[in-house]
């Protein structure tokens, strides 16, 4: 099986969906590919991350298209599109951005079945997440516990090519609006990937790997750094459940919940900042639903509750690194 980068994967299924389905399009700004400076060349960069290269020479412009910088505006076209039969894919660049776009996210797009007489709206919005690459307060946040707050959409965030092409494919074809967020630092990241068409449905985490002493849930990048942890940890004899959601909306609460009453212990891993946010709210979840298999108190990794500082050094203070994630495994062991 060919190894991709989860970039390659990405691009891979919006051809393969633009090919299959004629109603699919994709719009955003610079999706286009960009001018290709001063050779006045379309799709010279394919986006500002290389994510939607060689669409427009493919699918023409009346199905890539090119907008103003304006996010609200992207979403509300996108919207609309959705509404009148069309499978729109929309791009949002930075997820920081999606606050100017909330009214069309919360207010519209996620009722629009429930107000409008069970109304289709399938519609998907990709998005950046993540610090890593000093890009500062306004680029650098991960907004999945507040987009999974949102009664009504679907949040999707893979931490590998394999999952994000299937589970991308799964997106476009599903008939609610879908909120897919990519870590830039995993755009190079590679893996096995299929050439061909599969899916992977919603709500269906993966166990990355199995043991009989703590469960950890970790999402995103995340899931890499806390592979490494437990991995080392298995070498000491301390063997860990290691699930990936890959959904945080819906999530898979019984594969976490039956690794819990397994193990008796939970460690959350997570970018989100920790107030009502993923971690606290997979925390409540076992809690409320597996208290008496607890051995342990729930422990949680995430970034302090500030903004994502610009510094580098200062950056890597604030995400969770393979120290804090072991360390928080021992702790829960030794309780």
């Amino acid at each position: 099986m060919p190894k991709k980068s989860m970039r390659e994967a990405i691009n891979e299924a919006l051809h393969l969906e633009m090919a299959r389905d004629p109603s699919v399009i994709v719009l955003g700004e610079d999706v286009s590919g960009g001018a290709g400076g001063t050779s006045g060349q379309r799709d010279a960069a394919g986006g500002v991350f290389g994510l939607t290269k060689g669409l427009l020479p493919k699918f023409g412009e009346h199905r890539v298209i090119d907008t103003p910088i304006s996010e609200s505006a992207i979403i509300g076209a996108a919207n609309g599109a959705a509404l009148a039969g069309l499978r729109p894919v929309a791009e949002i660049m930075f997820s920081d951005f999606i606050g100017v776009c909330f009214d069309q996210i919360l207010n519209q797009a996620a009722k629009f079945r429930y107000m409008f007489n069970g109304a289709k709206a399938p519609l998907v919005v990709r998005m950046t997440v993540g610090a890593g690459r000093s890009a500062a307060a306004q680029h650098s946040q991960s907004m999945h516990a507040l987009l999974s707050a949102i009664p009504g959409i679907k949040v999707v965030m893979p931490s590998n090519a394999y999952d994000a092409k299937g589970l991308l494919l799964q997106a476009i074809r599903d008939d609610d609006p879908v909120i897919f967020l990519e870590h830039k630092m995993l755009y190079n990241d590679t893996c096995e990937v299929p050439d061909g068409d599969y899916t992977i449905p919603f709500g269906e985490g993966v166990l990355v790997r199995e043991g009989e002493h703590v469960t950890v849930v970790a999402t995103g990048q995340l899931v890499k750094l806390a592979t490494g942890v437990v991995d080392r940890l298995a070498a000491e004899g301390v063997r860990c459940d290691l699930i990936d959601p890959r959904t945080t909306s819906p999530l898979d609460e019984e594969l976490i919940l039956e690794s819990v009453r397994e193990t008796g212990r939970l460690v959350v891993v997570d970018e989100a900042p920790p107030r009502c946010g993923f971690a606290a709210d997979v925390a409540a979840l076992v809690a409320r639903e597996a208290f008496a298999s607890l051995r342990a108190p729930v422990a949680t990794v995430t970034p302090p509750h500030t903004p994502v500082p610009f510094a580098p050094e200062l950056e890597r203070e604030y995400l969770p690194d393979a120290a804090r994630v072991e360390r928080a495994i021992r702790s829960v062991l030794a309780h």
